[in-house]
């Protein structure tokens, strides 16, 4: 059990390491190229940044899949199944795909057909939903046509579910990180403790994933150095696509019943896999439930379902007055509550403290919603391990002479310019007048 688990961590590190180093130069020569484009009316952040962030993200996916198939247990997954191979195939299609759409533009109905294209190609090399589980009926096996159609449906809602959240820096890498954690521990509990083999692609894909997200965190956390672009939220929106696909429906449930010891304990195992079923619901429901709300609202205003706005979640946050930093750790925080709360309700969905223990965490994650004002503020004791505005720094105001009076915002109705992001953390869109009059007339010149 210990072997296995150390060629993970060394997969993980290889596939992290390689994606970290990668991203300086991808930077760079993002900047070189000209993929920076120009700031548009819906986005957050304040001065043009580079691209590409894909490249890097790709070039780990290779090392990492490259290291894994020298390994002495992880090998045996490229031995005795095509799916490793079906992946870096359809991710090589739909990197190149992003990596043009980062540069040049790419029409939205091109990009559906070259991420249905990717699909189908993962679905020509044997990455396929076989047969599906469903509660109450039993194993349904699947035709080929309908096994390709339920594919592609999954990889395209998938890809564009990540795609349609990357819109505040670090909030897709990390929480398809946090969702990629979650799915390697039920993909893990599925080969080593029921022993099915099936399982270890999809393992083996999760940890690869989180090793790529892992390593270009650093370089996108705000304020942004670098975005991932379309090349690396397309490229990990499949990476996680494959990995449900090969859990959902690689893994027989009728082998499940034996190695679980029964009907009762397989329908508990398999609780996580009825709603990927439908959507990968339980490890990217926040980026799915964004998809269709955006969907509908655009419809509704009789626009196009793929016309960009600012009335993502990730927007709605900073509008209601919650920082950048904050709205993205929140977000973080119902991924990974829906995520993980999912696993361990397959581990004992018996259990009413588990049940009890994602309510509690509900409540605790809507109040964290409702109160945007809240600024925390560090022991005096930390305050040097923590960044400045979370210090107890006492501000002196300094008063301007009476010729200058009329320069300082008043408290209460004064209008101020916008506050720029990326000064010690972000800031949220629109008036802040309500905290200027002692954090930035100081400081007004």
């Amino acid at each position: 059990m210990g072997q296995p688990v150390r060629e993970y961590l060394l997969t993980l590190c290889v596939t992290a390491a390689v994606t970290y180093l990668l991203t300086g130069p991808v930077r760079k020569f993002a900047i070189a190229a000209g993929a920076m484009p120009e700031i548009r009316a819906r986005d957050v952040h304040r001065e043009p940044t580079p691209r590409l962030g894909g490249i890097a993200m790709f070039g780990g996916l290779c090392a990492g899949l490259l290291v894994a198939s020298h390994l002495t247990n992880l090998k045996s997954v490229f031995e005795s199944s095509n799916e490793p191979r079906a992946l870096l195939s359809g991710a090589a299609l739909i990197w190149i795909l992003g990596v043009l759409d980062d540069k040049w533009g790419v029409d939205a109905l091109v990009k559906l057909g070259g991420q249905m294209i990717a699909a189908g190609v993962m679905v020509l090399q044997g990455l396929t939903i076989l047969w599906i589980p469903i509660p109450g009926v039993g194993t349904v096996s699947l035709t080929p046509m309908q096994g390709t159609l339920l594919t592609v449906a999954l990889v395209v809602i998938t890809i564009n579910a990540v795609n349609f959240v990357d819109g505040l820096d670090g909030l897709a890498s990390g929480m398809v990180c946090i969702a990629a954690a979650a799915f390697f521990m039920y993909a893990y509990r599925m080969w080593f403790g029921y022993g099915i083999e099936a399982a270890a692609p999809a393992t083996l894909f999760s940890v690869v994933l989180m090793g790529m997200c892992l390593g270009f965190l650093p370089h996108n956390m705000h304020p942004a150095r670098i975005f991932m672009g379309d090349s690396g939220s397309m490229l990990i929106g499949l990476v996680m696509a494959a990995g449900a696909v090969s859990v959902t429906g690689q893994v027989d449930p009728d082998l499940l019943n034996q190695k679980a010891g029964g009907l009762r304990e397989a329908t508990h195992a398999m609780v996580p896999v009825y709603i990927p079923l439908l959507l990968p619901l339980t490890v990217i429901a926040v980026p799915v439930a964004d998809l269709i709300l955006a969907i509908v609202r655009r419809t509704w205003k009789g626009q196009s379902p793929f016309a960009a706005d600012r009335g993502h979640l990730h927007h709605r946050l900073l509008e209601i007055g919650h920082s950048h930093s904050r709205a993205v750790l929140i977000m973080y925080f119902w991924s990974a509550l829906i995520a993980f709360g999912a696993v361990a309700y397959s581990v004992n969905n018996a259990s009413m403290w588990i049940v009890l223990g994602i309510v509690l965490l509900s409540a605790v994650g809507l109040v964290l919603l409702l109160l945007p004002r809240f600024s925390p503020r560090a022991p005096r004791w930390a305050e040097r391990m923590v960044p400045p505005r979370y210090r107890r720094v006492v501000r002196t105001v300094l008063v301007p002479p009476a010729d200058r009076v009329e320069d300082v915002p008043e408290a209460t109705g004064g209008e101020s310019e916008p506050v720029p992001a990326g000064i010690n953390g972000a800031t949220a869109i629109g008036d802040r007048s309500r905290f200027v009059d002692h954090r930035r007339a100081g400081s007004h010149h």
